[in-house]
């Protein structure tokens, strides 16, 4: 990777879900349309995201680069006729909406990492990480006619499971908005 030439790094290490993305999207808007941008992250979670939200907004996901524990995202921005509107998939439904289904024992997908999951997630949650997600579609394909609600921090990432779920087949897929980060209800914890 030592003769690849990119027209503008971005520092993300040390952020998590969503800024790595936030900043990415700030960082695009600033390129012309053909320039290419290298994201430095360290969070795990961002291998996902950033390449889904890559093809969510058309730009081209170039790929990825571990080097040690940073993870080099690499993005080419497209011209504008080539690019589409970022997009959210549709069906949302707020924590108190959630939580008022909870005694009817929904199915809850949390998309975030272990580390999130074990220090407090809504009981009853089963946890598949965004990043794990495609592996584990067959363990997941009994959901697919029921409705399926799926939390994350913020409703980024779970917004990106509930795109990719509908596309594999999930015809009940719930955003949870705004997630975790403003979760009042039961909470477990496994640590």
């Amino acid at each position: 990777m030592e003769n690849l030439t990119v027209d503008k790094t971005i520092d993300c290490t040390g952020l998590s879900c969503p800024m790595p993305v936030v900043r990415t999207k700030k960082a695009m808007d600033a390129l012309q349309a053909g320039q290419v941008l290298e994201v430095l992250a360290t969070d795990p979670g961002s291998v996902t995201d950033i390449k889904s939200w890559a093809h969510r907004t058309g730009h081209q996901f170039i790929g990825t680069v571990e080097d040690g524990k940073v993870f080099k995202h690499y993005i080419r921005k497209v011209n504008p006729d080539e690019a589409k509107p970022e997009r959210r998939h549709p069906h949302v439904v707020s924590n108190a909406e959630l939580a008022a289904e909870l005694g009817n024992q929904p199915v809850i997908l949390d998309v975030r990492e272990p580390a999130e999951y074990a220090f407090g997630h809504i009981p009853g949650a089963k946890s598949v990480p965004l990043g794990e997600l495609e592996r584990r579609l067959e363990e997941l394909r009994p959901y697919a006619e029921q409705v399926v609600y799926v939390v994350c921090r913020t409703g980024h990432r779970s917004d990106m499971a509930c795109q990719w779920l509908s596309e594999h087949g999930f015809r009940h897929v719930k955003n949870v908005v705004p997630g975790m980060s403003a979760w009042t209800g039961p909470v477990e914890r496994e640590v």
